[in-house]
């Protein structure tokens, strides 16, 4: 797993191989990721990407936060309850040396909690698959103040998605066994 464009183009990220069935972390491959910030950049979005406020839902390994600072965010939150993910999210800050412009919070995204600073409007969302944990949490992130009203939201799962209330689909895209769905928020 590595940084795929940016500033840490070619940055070899710590890895949990194939993934960590038991911490359920399943990383995006290389190639997903690379299809993802075509998508976001591509997609007619405008630049959502440049100095964006980044929040990572379920960050498991970290690298779609860190691919968006490489290619120009201003700054992440990388959100994962899980200990191990944790340690691979902290280890992976560290090698892009981007310890200031990212927080880690070790907490459930399906209960966020009240966010007392500047919205996001750079959300990766990419919960364990088939376990519906994608509404929830966007709803959680909607309530609690982290969603600003022009954020643009990308959301991995197994299978289609269709957007909880309150959101709107934008695009919905295959990649394997991997959808793609670019949300945002609906008013």
């Amino acid at each position: 797993m590595r940084i795929i464009g940016g500033k840490f183009k070619g940055l070899q990220l710590a890895s949990v191989g194939k993934g960590d069935k038991v911490a359920h972390l399943r990383p995006t491959t290389d190639r997903v990721r690379e299809s993802i910030f075509n998508l976001l950049i591509n997609g007619g979005y405008g630049d959502p990407v440049s100095d964006a406020r980044v929040l990572d839902l379920f960050s498991g390994t970290g690298a779609l936060a860190l691919e968006a600072l490489s290619r120009g965010a201003s700054h992440a939150v990388l959100v994962d309850d899980g200990a191990a993910a944790g340690r691979i999210c902290a280890r992976n800050i560290a090698l892009c040396r981007a310890g200031a412009q990212t927080e880690l919070l070790r907490r459930n995204a399906t209960r966020l909690g009240d966010w007392q600073g500047d919205p996001f409007n750079l959300i990766f969302l990419d919960p364990p698959y088939g376990r519906d944990l994608g509404p929830l949490a966007l709803a959680s992130a909607l309530e609690g103040g982290w969603i600003a009203e022009d954020a643009i939201i990308l959301w991995e799962e197994g299978q289609e998605q269709f957007p909880p209330p309150r959101f709107e689909r934008l695009d919905a895209r295959r990649y394997g066994d991997t959808w793609v769905h670019i949300l945002r928020p609906d008013g």
